[in-house]
């Protein structure tokens, strides 16, 4: 399969970026999560969600759990992804504590498969979705790993979705695909972080 001018040019911004996060200390890194997650908990968004959507992380993602504990303390429904590599698509599905976990593809954490799914087109409720990446640009637009799953989810998804990031993690502008859609609101350990509208 031909390698595009889209795809050569994320993954060059992937390594980059993906090195910039590795080269802040584990010390570092706990810090700025904890002021994530905190300012993550305030938003006038979560408080009134009756599901939050969220990631387990890996390596030096930055870490959400204390949300989903937070959410689970305030009676919100809470749920993780599972992912199917055949298909290249992912299912979030409800959890009610850490026990509910199992390691699944790609050697993360994964809600249980007999767990309740996520329906994004019948679950009723309020709904918000943090999302991962590595990096982000001033527009909301978010560079995952470019295995997809996410950019599939996205497009079929209509809540309200987060995107969390270190400030060095933010790019003037992202090469984007058909498939990619901005987040609605983007937190870094400095607090809300405002996106810009980009000209058409």
């Amino acid at each position: 399969m031909p390698i595009t001018p889209i795809k050569f040019a994320k993954d060059l911004i992937r390594k980059e970026f993906s090195a910039r996060r590795d080269a802040l200390s584990a010390e570092e890194r706990a810090s700025r999560s904890a002021k994530i997650c905190a300012t993550a908990e305030n938003l006038v968004s979560f408080k009134h969600a009756d599901i939050v959507l969220l990631y387990a992380p890996i390596k030096s993602e930055i870490d959400v759990m204390p949300i989903a504990l937070c959410a689970l303390e305030r009676g919100k429904r809470v749920a993780f992804p599972r992912c199917d590599k055949e298909t290249r698509t992912m299912k979030f599905h409800f959890i009610s504590s850490f026990d509910d976990f199992e390691i699944g593809a790609y050697g993360i954490r994964e809600p249980r498969e007999e767990l309740p799914i996520y329906d994004p087109s019948s679950t009723v409720g309020s709904t918000i979705c943090f999302l991962p990446g590595l990096a982000f640009d001033v527009y909301g637009y978010r560079l995952g790993y470019g295995k997809g799953y996410y950019d599939k989810f996205l497009n079929v998804y209509s809540g309200c979705t987060i995107g969390v990031t270190y400030t060095e993690l933010i790019h003037n502008s992202l090469p984007k695909g058909k498939f990619d859609v901005p987040c609605n609101i983007m937190l870094t350990e400095k607090g809300i972080k405002t996106i810009k509208i980009e000209k058409k």
